[in-house]
């Protein structure tokens, strides 16, 4: 079957999703919109990429998205499916070429069903992660998946990039919150699996295929999710802590002493404290004198009357004494734990407002933190005169983000140049530890090298085989995680 011409495809499409079901710059008509309407589908969240798109796909309904793979699958056009828009690794951005269309599924953003007896909840692809953390909520349950672009980003993004956050170390990944899936497959056919149950063990695990998949497999339309218990009790501190071996050894104290009631455990340095203070209106240094490493950790507990603060404030007494604490803060209310939230959550704003980065998103074994952490900072102390170190992140689960901002007065052409050579060394250290490159932002098409690079020839081989019989015309977001073929 020959090609379709632009004109050609533009009418299929049209056929299927209305005059207002998409968005193209090449046709005049009711379809046409402004270079500014597209530009949020076409660029990514760091302006890494920016491509070119036939059109942008607004389907309203899960049988508009199987109709429109099914017709993009007989005429070979790619398809980049689209969220929130707010990937790290340019994984929802159109090539080029100016022949795939974007697929946003923002429109597809019903709550189907909530059951508060299952704890559970079934949820359309085009959902904001705050809507559902709302709807779960005001049903007095918890939806625990939280980011600090919780605002923006949407379900079905954060289904395919198996998303982390904060609270992974108490609740898991995003694949550990999901029950169930309904996937639009490469030829349009609909696999529906919403099913609500916490023991199912009927054949091959289909549904996580799809989870960490960044759409190479499928469209993720929607998904039946765990819910848990609604938090009603909160204690929060900002400690200072003599060094990160420090705070691993403070982790599993505060975990030994809440029962395990730690949710979240971040490891901050002075430099993110004094760039966030320097850039972020707001903010504040939670303690009055400064040091080099800090923590901000987080016990919840679902019952009211637990003694969370008590529990905290034992457990920091006996590591000062210790010495593992060197100071810290405990939240008296609402407004100080915002405020060290706030403090954490815009360090990456902060960064890239004083000047270029290059970014790490790499995790280790929680154990090997304090030795990854010495190790990598001497050699970027010794090699990297222009940069300055800012690892921060989840060590509560081994996630750092092991990030260098240009010095002052640095050449920021020159610092981002060296980009490549420094991303192998720290990329080499992560695998000399047992960690991984891409702890929680994915592959997309900026790392395909990478994980070409470390992971095991067997296991691309069986990506590369599961992507052919689920996609064997190449349509699906082509390019990313797998090189085309």
């Amino acid at each position: 079957m020959p090609p379709l011409t632009p004109a050609q495809a533009l009418g299929g499409l049209e056929r299927i999703l209305g005059a207002q079901g998409i968005l193209t710059a090449e046709a005049p008509g009711s379809s046409s919109a402004s270079p500014a309407d597209l530009e949020p589908y076409l660029t990514d969240q760091r302006r890494l990429y920016h491509g070119r798109a036939l059109a942008v796909a607004l389907p309203r309904a899960v049988t508009e998205v199987t109709e429109v793979l099914a017709f993009c699958n007989r005429h070979g056009i790619g398809v980049v499916p689209q969220g929130g828009n707010t990937s790290y690794c340019g994984g929802a951005t159109p090539d080029d070429s100016g022949r795939q269309i974007v697929v946003s599924l923002s429109r597809l953003n019903r709550i189907r069903r909530l059951d508060a007896l299952n704890y559970s909840m079934v949820a359309e692809a085009g959902c904001v992660l705050a809507q559902i953390q709302q709807a779960a909520d005001e049903a007095q349950r918890l939806f625990p998946l939280s980011l600090g672009s919780q605002g923006t980003c949407q379900l079905g993004g954060n289904l395919a990039t198996n998303a982390g956050g904060v609270h992974v170390l108490r609740y898991g990944m995003m694949r550990d919150l999901v029950l169930g899936l309904e996937v639009a497959l490469a030829d349009g056919r609909l696999l529906s699996s919403l099913g609500t149950l916490r023991k199912d063990n009927t054949g091959y695990d289909i549904k996580s295929l799809f989870l960490g998949a960044e759409g190479t497999l499928g469209i993720i339309t929607a998904a039946s999710l765990k819910l848990y218990p609604k938090l009603h009790a909160f204690a929060a501190a900002f400690a200072a802590v003599a060094d990160p071996r420090a705070a691993v050894a403070l982790l599993a104290r505060l975990r030994d002493t809440s029962g395990d009631r730690v949710s979240s455990f971040e490891l901050i340095p002075r430099i993110a404290i004094e760039l966030t203070t320097r850039h972020i209106p707001g903010v504040r240094d939670p303690l009055d004198a400064p040091h080099d490493w800090y923590v901000l950790c987080e016990l919840t507990s679902s019952r009211g009357d637990d003694p969370l603060e008590s529990l905290l404030e034992g457990g920091l007494t006996g590591a000062l004494e210790e010495g593992l604490v060197l100071d810290a803060a405990v939240a008296r209310g609402e407004s100080d734990r915002a405020a060290f939230w706030k403090l954490r959550e815009t360090i990456p704003e902060a960064q890239r407002r004083d000047g270029g980065s290059l970014k790490h998103d790499i995790s280790v074994p929680v154990a090997s933190i304090p030795d990854f952490i010495e190790q990598a900072s001497a050699w970027i102390a010794g090699n990297v005169p222009d940069g300055r170190l800012v690892a921060y992140g989840h060590v509560g689960d081994g996630n750092l983000h092991f990030n260098l901002n240009q010095a002052p007065g640095a050449d920021r052409a020159a610092f981002l140049a060296r980009e490549e050579p420094i991303k192998r060394v720290i990329h080499d250290l992560v695998r000399d530890f047992g960690g991984s490159f891409s702890a929680e932002h994915g592959i997309g098409r900026l790392k395909v090298g990478e994980l070409e690079r470390y992971a095991p020839p067997i296991e691309l081989e069986l990506m590369r085989a599961i992507k052919h019989a689920l996609d064997p015309n190449g349509i699906l977001n082509p390019g990313k995680v797998l090189r085309e073929a």
